[in-house]
């Protein structure tokens, strides 16, 4: 399925379809190299290989973590789409700064490939544009990953030299916003996952004219099921209608605003509540990373409670601060608690689930 798109050109150099397989075969002989770059040739080698699928792990938006063997040509479509809006062009530079373990970093290669992108190759990590050198055309981006940039003057310049950015993986709230809208690059929010080969939606954070909701990438429409939660239908992608765990608030059938997850929902005596709807309302008091979460209680069933990332401070000292947010009557956190250090993904992810069961299993309250 990928003849036509067989050949990459990397860091300015163009690569055959031989030179890229013995390329990927030398990197998985040579023990000096680092993981990520084998990584890489990995994923290339299996792009060449004559089967016309891949093997890529969903994210647990519409279901448990697995992996799925996914079609190539449904890839290929994905990354044309993805050109067609963005009005890539061919030797555009695109940067890669993302693992190839995930689907984003996957897709960004796929773009390449199908594109005839010129990919730019950096080692995945936090701050990956402190090792940029060149102006980007396109590049995708976890928002830690801005947020970190954010933190210098010389990595706002290094974002400033990116003309088109997509940004994924996690939520961006309002104080990164804020410094997004400060940046003369164009940025967009983006909500897809693995089952979707990445963004359906986009949402234009900057610029004169910014979107208030999250737009449908082309043909692609959205429902409702009777949980509230998004359906999408992309007759491109699949034939079937893919069924997420999303909340939102539908505005039409292109148009959406994301609640958060049904399965974060928080039932406390019998109201239920979405933490990322109170997390956002909490956003501009708290200085440091935060979550709303659930934990048990032998009246409510579940209790809010607000936990913090770092060094454990006097409650009454947050109390204040959450005096002025703009909290429901029942979205006020009955306890607050803290962590030293939250667990994460690669891309920057904090693992809700897990510092949940690690108070809940203290019995703590």
């Amino acid at each position: 399925m990928t003849e036509n798109f067989t050949s990459l050109t990397i860091n300015g150099k163009p690569r055959s379809r031989e030179h890229l397989l013995r390329a990927a075969e030398a990197y998985n002989s040579e023990f000096a190299v680092a993981g990520w770059e084998k990584n890489l040739y990995d994923f290339i080698a299996d792009w060449l290989s004559d089967s016309p699928e891949m093997e890529v792990r969903t994210s647990g938006s519409t279901g448990p973590v697995k992996t799925a063997m996914v079609p190539k040509n449904k890839m290929m479509k994905s990354a044309m789409r993805t050109g067609e809006f963005l009005n890539l062009k061919k030797n555009d530079k695109a940067l890669l700064c993302l693992p190839v373990s995930f689907i984003a970093g996957k897709m960004m290669v796929v773009r390449a490939f199908v594109l005839g992108l010129d990919l730019i190759t950096i080692k995945p990590s936090s701050k990956p544009l402190e090792d940029l050198n060149t102006d980007i055309d396109f590049a995708a981006m976890t928002p830690m990953q801005v947020f970190y940039a954010m933190q210098s003057p010389q990595g706002f310049e290094q974002l400033q030299k990116i003309k088109k950015l997509i940004i994924g993986g996690g939520p961006v709230d309002h104080s990164l916003l804020l410094q997004i809208r400060k940046l003369t690059s164009e940025v967009w929010h983006t909500y897809g996952m693995a089952e979707t080969l990445t963004h359906v939606a986009l949402k234009k954070l900057n610029g004169n004219s910014p979107d208030d909701h999250f737009m449908a990438l082309n043909e692609t429409t959205f429902r409702q099921d009777d949980r509230g939660c998004l359906v999408i239908k992309a007759p491109w992608l699949n034939k079937n209608e893919i069924v997420t765990n999303d909340l939102v608030d539908l505005i039409d059938d292109k148009t959406f605003d994301f609640i958060g997850r049904i399965d974060n929902i928080i039932n406390s005596g019998g109201i239920k509540i979405s933490p990322e709807t109170v997390e956002s309302k909490l956003q501009n008091y708290l200085d440091s990373r935060f979550i709303i979460t659930g934990l048990p209680d032998k009246v409510l069933g579940q209790k809010i409670v607000l936990i913090i990332e770092g060094k454990t401070q006097p409650s009454e000292k947050i109390s204040k601060l959450l005096d002025r947010a703009n909290l429901g009557k029942y979205e006020h956190p009955k306890e607050i608690r803290f962590m030293y250090h939250f667990p994460q993904t690669e891309s920057g992810k904090i693992l809700r689930r897990q510092i949940t069961a690690h108070f809940s299993n203290q019995n703590i309250i």
